[in-house]
């Protein structure tokens, strides 16, 4: 049996040269996109547990868009007006763009890095006086914490955003020759959505350490890791995959 179906376990890319939709050209392949999993804020009430008083900050650090949105959300929600001498340290120039959406760019202190969250330790470093408030998802890479604390940086992370498990209750089985992740999060879904879920002749698919290891440890078999030397994307390594699996059956 050759492989003709593909869940992805991600929202459909809006491009249409998306190297999806080009795999599915060239393999004949019908590829499907649900998102497993998806984010919900934390709502003020929950916030104000925490005891998190915004305004006992100097600066802010994003790592995301998601987190300046939720962020942006709950100060509104809290009626904490912030002010303009707060300062901006974000992990890219397109998120430290993004604050258009919520501040007068040109007047605000605003620094960002290169797509790390260690390359922007340098700047945070040249700062190291204030104190720092890291809006983030209750699952966050702990490299944060750990470079904050290794610095001896003086900070609050404030959780403004969870991710959680999607309804799949429409998917009635997941009858597809490949499944595809891109988190732990997903494999608990898939866990949650379907607790009778067989793998058999399902091949599965996962990008990166952490997601192989929740394919691992669910009890699954992982037939495609990515990204591999061969294949530095997923859909590279899907394609070398497919061409091998198709050939021989």
């Amino acid at each position: 049996m050759k492989i003709k179906k593909i869940l992805v376990s991600q929202p459909e890319p809006e491009n249409e040269k998306s190297p999806y939709h080009e795999l599915a050209r060239k393999n004949g392949l019908k590829i499907d996109f649900r998102p497993f999993i998806h984010v919900e804020g934390v709502s003020a009430k929950e916030f104000r547990q925490a005891r998190i008083d915004i305004l006992d900050h100097s600066a802010l650090i994003f790592t995301s868009k998601t987190a300046i949105d939720h962020f942006f959300r709950i100060s509104e929600e809290m009626r904490s007006t912030i002010p303009d001498s707060m300062k901006y340290f974000c992990v890219s120039e397109s998120v430290a763009f993004y604050l258009q959406k919520y501040i007068v760019y040109r007047k605000r202190k605003i620094f960002y890095g290169h797509n790390n969250f260690s390359g922007l330790m340098d700047l945070i470093l040249k700062h190291k006086d204030e104190k720092f408030l890291v809006p983030l998802s209750d699952q966050h890479k702990p490299e944060i914490p750990e470079l904050l604390n290794k610095n001896k940086i003086d900070y609050t992370i404030g959780i403004l955003y969870k991710t959680v498990c999607s309804d799949l209750s429409d998917l009635s089985e997941v009858d597809y020759d490949i499944l595809v992740f891109f988190s732990p999060s997903g494999i608990k879904s898939l866990k949650q959505n379907f607790p009778d879920f067989k793998q058999n002749t399902t091949k599965i698919a996962a990008f990166g350490p952490t997601t192989i290891k929740a394919v691992k440890d669910a009890g699954l078999r992982l037939d495609i890791a990515a990204p591999n030397p061969k294949a530095p994307s997923m859909t590279m390594a899907l394609e070398q995959y497919i061409t091998e699996f198709n050939k021989n059956n």
